[in-house]
């Protein structure tokens, strides 16, 4: 059983929480250092990543974004409503003015 300094366990356990896109298999594995030694001492440290990939709280750009959007496709239904309802009162005239 190998004894790390503490300075070297502390590293070890920042570098785990400085790269959140690698395993503790693979940081442990560019150390030289058992997988599960490594394990414990992110646990020991009390270190945490964050979960998950990719799914982030919205910015306030993409909040605005967003509502804008809403906005937009509610005035193209309002459009399209009342381009329908001009087609058939198109059609409808149309049709009287034929005998």
């Amino acid at each position: 059983m190998k004894n790390y300094p503490p300075d070297f366990k502390a590293d070890a356990v920042a570098l785990y929480q400085s790269r959140p896109g690698a395993t503790i298999k693979q940081i442990a594995a560019d150390l030289g250092v058992n997988p599960e030694t490594l394990r414990n001492w992110v646990r020991a440290a009390g270190a945490s990543r964050p979960r998950g990939r990719g799914v982030q709280a919205p910015t306030e750009p993409a909040v605005a974004l967003e509502a804008e959007n809403a906005a937009l496709r509610k005035k193209v239904r309002e459009l399209e409503e009342e381009r329908e309802i001009l087609r058939k009162a198109a059609k409808y005239f149309a049709g009287e003015t034929r005998w």
